[in-house]
């Protein structure tokens, strides 16, 4: 590993063990600049060790990048951001950007949600066009394998939002139970902590869920358009 360099270690991503790449930028002085979620996500610049979290630390290597030193100046233009979005800002979005000058996560599109996919933000203009201009039955194609992937994705959420739900209401029901007993005010105190980190989870799974329930729509709709397209007399 080197200053400059593009990094990544496996992290759980939905609800699965070890199949999401983290990525960030290696500063090749024992710190990384890179998508911190803790509370609110927010761009910063962290030790190696929190980083890795355990886990091995892998190089991505790009087939064309900046020289270090504007790998870096990149890197740290963006400290402080706070615009964390799964599909079209994730931490991959912004390594790739700070590397290449290309926001792209290549893991959203093996998922079928990046833009090669026909499903992130971005590529709704995308969509759009194809469901007015492109081949239909192509387009149908492409919808479909979308959908399929949005579903499984809201599929791996919804219990996870579902849990940390239930998070909330448990620590709001301890830290009651906690002042009821005249407990120690660090125990109430620690409870809510607890509480207010799992809203906070809980509001991310729902972000996450309503984009994809808004990508659902979209694709949905632009499905029709296609439908009717294909029925329609030719002139």
């Amino acid at each position: 590993m080197a200053r400059g360099d593009q990094i990544y270690v496996m992290r759980p991503f939905l609800g699965q063990d070890g199949v999401y790449e983290h990525h960030g930028i290696d500063c090749g002085d024992g710190t990384v600049i890179h998508y911190r979620k803790v509370g609110e996500a927010t761009i910063s610049r962290t030790s190696v060790e929190s980083f890795a979290a355990g886990n091995p630390i892998f190089v991505k290597h790009q087939p064309r990048s900046y020289i270090p030193d504007i790998v870096m100046q990149r890197a740290e233009s963006r400290l402080g951001e706070q615009q964390y979005n799964l599909v079209s800002n994730n931490c991959e979005h912004f390594a790739n950007w700070c590397k290449t000058g290309v926001s792209e996560s290549q893991q959203l599109n093996n998922f079928g949600l990046g833009i090669g996919g026909v499903g992130a933000t971005a590529a709704r203009g995308l969509i759009q066009e194809a469901a007015t201009e492109s081949d239909p039955i192509q387009s149908i194609y492409l919808s479909d394998r979308a959908l399929r992937n949005i579903a499984i994705a809201k599929a791996q959420l919804q219990p996870q939002y579902d849990r940390t739900q239930a998070d909330v209401e448990t620590w709001h029901r301890v830290a009651q139970l906690a002042l009821k007993q005249g407990k120690p005010e660090p125990i109430v105190r620690a409870a809510l902590e607890r509480k207010v980190a799992a809203k906070r989870r809980a509001a991310d799974f729902k972000a996450q869920l309503d984009q994809l329930s808004v990508m659902e729509a979209d694709l949905l709709r632009n499905q029709l358009v296609l439908q009717q397209r294909m029925v329609a007399p030719s002139v």
